[in-house]
């Protein structure tokens, strides 16, 4: 097989860039190594700059039109007490909330968009093994697929494969890891209508409990601090439960659903980035790049906004044939200052509040800090900013030079 492009990983980043590629005319071909979308405990959040690429790509409609949830603004529940953190209401974009939609349904309408082009392909159930090497440079991928192994030819492969990418591995691209003090554990609980859905997360005795409204249930997450899920499980699954109810007392008629263990599963987090995106003939974006800690939820805005850069930085020369080293550096230079400083946040964030080893500490800090929000709004305003829009928004500069 032959592409200009070959996008391994089938994620947001991948998706969104093999769409944006092949509406400027590009040939490319994207590799899902599994046979759906349908994975929990994936981040749902589509922020406001991808909604207003969306706009800018006129699809947001057809977005919208498929069931999500809207959040104007971000609630904790401190200590008992709410604050609103952040409020989308101000933001400058057409959209001023944030989308919740599995994000299975946000690849699946994402990829229905893009396979309107002709130089879209999408293979499924086919992963990515190795990358094919000529004198140093990388030419192409070879993929195992339902019938059998793939060669694909590619002037450029885009490695999107997500945190543990194979492709970063095997191209030997140096990683700088900043160290996280927590993992959290990703669950399913029963919703009832009577159950309160405007709060984001629970934050009381310095623990921490997200909730995100999926209609029938939440996907609900505790930190856990590294490392000790499991002496969380050798204390078994009751006392778990009485964790849970603790941080938000109304789930209590919902959390015997909770019976085994396999129905939670641990998000070992990480925050690392590559020095060097790319080398000849590929190019890292995405958590292939840079892996981001839940917090925030700002982990696939990062990824998607790298796409958008991407799609404007190379499209042009890639319906040409090669693309440069140089060329492929832009990217990076492009999109490095972002990552830096949501990585620093975040990092900022894991000391701040989690790290403390004291319980109380851990909740006095939190408190005081939801205190500042609602006693200076211009941080509620800034918070929402750089969660809603990140620090540098992109905008669609592609053109759509291939007909539908």
């Amino acid at each position: 097989m032959r592409a200009r492009c070959c996008v391994v990983g089938g994620g947001p980043a991948g998706v969104m860039l093999g769409y944006l590629l092949a509406r400027s005319g590009v040939e490319v071909v994207v590799l899902e190594k599994h046979g759906d979308f349908l994975r929990d405990f994936r981040g749902d959040t589509v922020h406001a700059s991808t909604l207003e690429a969306l706009y800018e790509l006129g699809i947001l409609d057809g977005f919208l039109a498929r069931p999500h949830t809207e959040y104007r603004r971000f609630r904790l529940n401190v200590e008992g007490r709410q604050f609103d953190v952040a409020r989308f209401d101000k933001l400058p974009t057409h959209c001023k909330f944030i989308a919740l939609m599995p994000q299975w349904d946000f690849l699946d309408f994402l990829t229905g968009e893009a396979a309107k082009y002709p130089s879209f392909r999408l293979l499924m159930n086919t992963e990515a093994t190795r990358l094919i090497l000529e004198d140093g440079k990388v030419v192409g991928v070879l993929a195992k697929g339902p019938e059998g192994e793939i060669k694909i030819d590619a002037d450029l492969v885009v490695a999107c494969d997500g945190r543990h990418s194979a492709m970063r591995q095997q191209a030997e691209l140096a990683l700088e890891d900043f160290g996280v003090p927590v993992d959290v554990l990703w669950m399913k609980i029963p919703k009832t209508p009577d159950m309160p859905t405007d709060v984001l997360a629970y934050v009381a005795g310095g623990s921490f409990l997200i909730l995100i409204d999926r209609a029938d249930y939440f996907q609900a997450g505790i930190l856990i601090v590294k490392g000790a899920f499991d002496k969380i499980r050798s204390d078994g699954l009751p006392k778990f439960r009485e964790s849970i109810v603790a941080l938000a007392p109304f789930l209590t008629p919902a959390i015997d659903d909770l019976t085994d263990w396999d129905q939670v599963r641990l998000l070992t987090v990480r925050i690392d980035r590559l020095k060097q995106w790319a080398r000849e003939g590929l190019l890292c974006i995405g958590d292939a790049a840079h892996a981001m800690s839940p917090a925030g939820g700002i982990g696939i805005n990062l990824a998607i906004q790298d796409a958008i850069a991407t799609a404007n930085v190379l499209a042009e020369p890639l319906r040409e044939g090669p693309v440069s080293l140089d060329v492929l550096r832009k990217v990076q230079e492009r999109r490095a200052w972002p990552t830096r400083f949501l990585q620093s946040l975040q990092v900022f964030i894991h000391r701040q509040f989690l790290r403390p080893a004291n319980p109380d500490e851990r909740a006095g800090r939190m408190l005081r800090f939801a205190w500042a929000i609602r006693t200076f709004p211009i941080l509620s305003s800034l918070l929402a900013r750089i969660i809603g829009m990140g620090p540098r928004m992109e905008h669609v500069r592609t053109h759509e030079t291939a007909a539908p």
